[in-house]
């Protein structure tokens, strides 16, 4: 089984979709979405990134039963919860491709910032900023469904799960414990990511026990949707 996490403002239907008819081809495939995105609920209050993390197993267990190990691939927020879970539940993940994320993500100050704009004033005041970081030179051009799907699932979110999110990857700084992974990690980056630069993951890839970067040209954040032919292959390597 092949686990899929999303980005913060997607849903993984629209994140990943351009990815799944391969993957189906070599997984069986569940994915989860951030709560108030895509199909899943509202959460019932502040949430962190180990929570997450914890929510996504007990999808797994109520799926596979309980304590059945998986693959996990996630971007961006989701990859993140990958660490969470690489961290907190080593014996639960065979293997794990980590796309366009990193051990820490931006400024504590700047998440707690977008947070407060979202709830006054909802996920609007966001989307122009998301499109400018989201998507690498001309993609919106050449593949215009791809990213009115992902701006229509931003739009769609919850702005207060939004925050939420936001505060959650506030709190997420796991650089120090990198060292402790030791189940085999590849990192993906996109060479014109802005919030998670090749930087990044090279961080990931060096500072775990078996960790391997892989950068694709042209890409920035959203690696699933901008190069899913790519993308689906790298993870049909790592984790076949």
């Amino acid at each position: 089984m092949l686990v899929l996490g999303p980005s913060l403002g997607t849903s993984t239907a629209a994140l990943w979709g351009p990815c799944l008819p391969g993957l189906l081809e070599s997984f069986d495939v569940l994915a989860w979405d951030l709560p108030g995105h895509g199909r899943s609920a509202p959460a019932a209050a502040d949430f962190t990134m180990s929570e997450l993390a914890e929510g996504v197993l007990d999808a797994v267990d109520a799926t596979l039963g309980a304590g059945v190990p998986v693959h996990y691939a996630g971007d961006s927020i989701g990859g993140a919860v990958g660490l969470h879970l690489l961290l907190d539940h080593p014996d639960r993940i065979l293997a794990a491709s980590l796309v366009c994320t990193g051990a820490r993500i931006g400024e504590p100050e700047g998440w707690s910032d977008r947070a407060a704009l979202v709830e006054r004033s909802g996920v609007d005041a966001v989307v122009d900023g998301s499109r400018q970081r989201w998507f690498g030179p001309g993609f919106a051009d050449r593949h215009r469904d791809r990213a009115d799907a992902l701006i229509a699932s931003l739009r769609a979110a919850n702005p207060v799960d939004y925050g939420r999110a936001c505060r959650a990857l506030a709190s997420h700084d796991v650089r120090d414990r990198l060292p402790k992974i030791t189940v085999p990690v590849l990192a993906v980056a996109g060479s014109h990511d802005q919030p998670t630069p090749v930087a990044s993951l090279r961080e990931i890839a060096d500072g775990v026990a078996h960790g391997r970067l892989e950068v694709l040209d042209g890409v920035a954040h959203l690696a699933p949707a901008e190069a899913p032919e790519e993308v689906t292959a790298l993870l049909r390597d790592h984790h076949g």
